[in-house]
């Protein structure tokens, strides 16, 4: 683990908001984040329904953080004594994260700088350019992918070196005795995450939001269904918001990307 990850242990330990007025800062930006979800394409409308699956001093795991679109709305739920770890491989994203986290009081929220995956190793992500501009949300992890599927429309991309961890190395390193809520938004490589999370996943069974496309998995060589029948195996009820409200789905559909896992009561291993 890096050194990084150590120093930010600390921070999160203390909760969020050191002060009344750092937590009314990001309980701000949170609910604007809520306001936009119904509104802004561009925020996605699961951001506003986060608020029944996060309670006060949840442990959440928000991976593929980019720019902390979940991260802060995550950290206002939990409040000061819950835990937001924000993981994101790329140096420019995790370094804007710890600056954020910094400026608005978020002493719950860990940034990670690091990729999560069925294994640790020494990893490379592809980030691609429009425009001699990076597209950190299209950015893929090399290791395991059979080419860059369809990243194919950017005409450039460079590697970027990053640690790769599992989930349930973060959470042994972290010393987690919960987990409640993963985000992962991987481009394509959540069946990677949820190998690397297994017994997280069996022994905390937490609230799962995954981004599941058809178009990102193949690289992988994965498809929607190989996930759901995954999840289901363990015991996880599929959802997808719907006009402002959780349905319970049995199948992944082109017109949703997002999902939500709850779990039940685990019967078999």
């Amino acid at each position: 683990m890096s050194r990084t990850l150590t120093r930010s242990s600390q921070a999160a330990r203390r909760g969020c908001g050191g002060s009344r007025h750092a937590g009314a800062r990001v309980a701000s930006v949170a609910l604007a984040l809520r306001w936009a979800s119904s509104r802004w394409p561009f925020v996605e409308d699961e951001v506003g329904g986060l608020r029944p699956w996060v309670r006060p001093g949840a442990v959440c795991l928000d991976i593929g953080a980019e720019y902390g679109l979940y991260t802060w709305s995550l950290s206002a739920l939990a409040g000061p004594s819950g835990q937001v770890h924000s993981v994101e491989p790329l140096p420019g994203p995790a370094g804007w994260l710890r600056t954020a986290a910094a400026v608005l009081g978020c002493d719950n929220v860990t940034v990670h700088r690091m990729a999560l995956a069925a294994r640790a190793q020494d990893g490379t992500m592809s980030l691609p350019r429009r425009r001699l501009l990076p597209v950190h949300g299209r950015a893929y992890l090399t290791e395991g992918a059979s080419g860059p599927g369809p990243n194919t429309e950017f005409r450039a991309s460079r590697p970027v070196p990053a640690p790769v961890r599992t989930v349930d190395g973060l959470c042994h390193h972290m010393r987690l005795d919960r987990v409640d809520f993963i985000k992962a938004d991987v481009e394509g490589a959540e069946a990677a995450v949820l190998s690397g999370a297994r017994r997280t996943l069996l022994r905390h069974r937490p609230v799962l939001l995954l981004e599941i496309e058809d178009r990102h998995l193949a690289k992988y060589g994965t498809e929607p269904a190989d996930l759901v029948t995954r999840l289901g195996a363990l015991d996880y009820t599929m959802y997808r918001r719907r006009a402002g409200r959780w349905q319970r789905v049995t199948q992944v559909t082109d017109d949703c990307r997002n999902y939500l896992f709850t779990a039940g009561p685990l019967t078999s291993h």
